[in-house]
């Protein structure tokens, strides 16, 4: 089997050449590893580090992974990793064990040992330390259905990809709001989405190179209800999304935390609501805001 990691990443070149480096430590070394970047002052410092594959796209999670899609058609599976994701040793050991015993599972995702994306974050040496004080579980070999594939760690099934001609959806741009939610529940209905015990890891959750947080309130509100409408998303899944998001960001606005801009955020909520009762609302309106 032959196994690609995919990382696009923007704005993070110190991050992304920590978790390079840190990939060297898999018992099960990837047979390619893209780095998908924008301009070279994305991966500047990165260049050095070999093994590493550079191509480039023009700006949006989704362009970047499906540059990489486009890049990998030689492979078996492909694994994303956002470019602040580290990966335990035998992260990519179990991906393949699974893949290989589990012909039906078109989408694994791992098991996230911290999340740094809801809380300030975590600097590369503090992932590696809650990686390391990690006890893995018994049956490392353990899976059970998800959802969804979370989009800082999720491997896709090429030969599915290639069938179905299937990318991600480039109309949810920069960030991409759900994006991972959408692509992985479209190749969830020709197989099996598996959360997998044994792929661990740490997502950083770093905060450099983000969306300013009113387009991020806009797209929680309105990418909710554009999965739904294409078929992607549920209903009973996508007004909860939207109504979660808008409520904790007006409450939390009163004592936001200091990485988060609570109000910016509901501003983008309320933005979008606007939108949506007006039938105006679109993802690619945040370009606009």
């Amino acid at each position: 089997m032959r196994i690609a990691i995919g990382i696009a990443t923007r704005g993070r070149p110190a991050i992304l050449a920590g978790v390079l480096r840190d990939l060297d430590r898999q018992t099960r070394r990837a047979d390619r590893t893209i780095v998908c970047h924008v301009t070279p002052e994305d991966v500047a410092g990165c260049e050095v580090i070999p093994g590493v594959e550079f191509i480039t796209a023009p700006a949006g999670l989704p362009r970047q992974r499906n540059a990489i899609l486009e890049a990998v058609g030689d492979c078996d599976v492909v694994l994303f990793l956002d470019d602040d994701f580290l990966c335990a040793p035998d992260y990519l050991a179990v991906t393949e064990a699974a893949f290989a015993a589990h012909p039906d599972m078109v989408v694994a995702t791992g098991t996230v040992v911290a999340d740094g994306a809801n809380a300030p974050g975590y600097t590369l040496e503090e992932g590696a330390a809650l990686l390391a004080a990690d006890v893995p579980p018994a049956d490392p070999s353990a899976m059970a259905p998800h959802f969804n594939g979370y989009g800082c760690n999720m491997a896709f099934r090429m030969s599915v990809v290639r069938a179905h001609g299937i990318r991600v959806d480039e109309r949810l741009p920069l960030y991409a709001w759900y994006e991972d939610i959408d692509v992985t529940r479209r190749l969830g209905e020709h197989g099996t989405i598996m959360r997998l015990a044994g792929a661990r890891g740490v997502h950083l959750g770093s905060k450099s190179g983000r969306v300013k947080q009113l387009r991020l309130g806009y797209s929680q509100v309105v990418n909710p209800v554009y999965l739904a409408r294409k078929g992607t998303f549920p209903w009973n899944h996508a007004i909860p999304s939207a109504a979660r998001h808008c409520l904790a960001n007006l409450v939390r606005s009163l004592k936001p935390e200091p990485w988060a801009d609570r109000w910016g955020r509901f501003q983008g909520n309320m933005i979008g609501l606007w939108d949506l009762m007006r039938g105006k609302a679109a993802p690619e309106r945040i370009l606009e805001l």
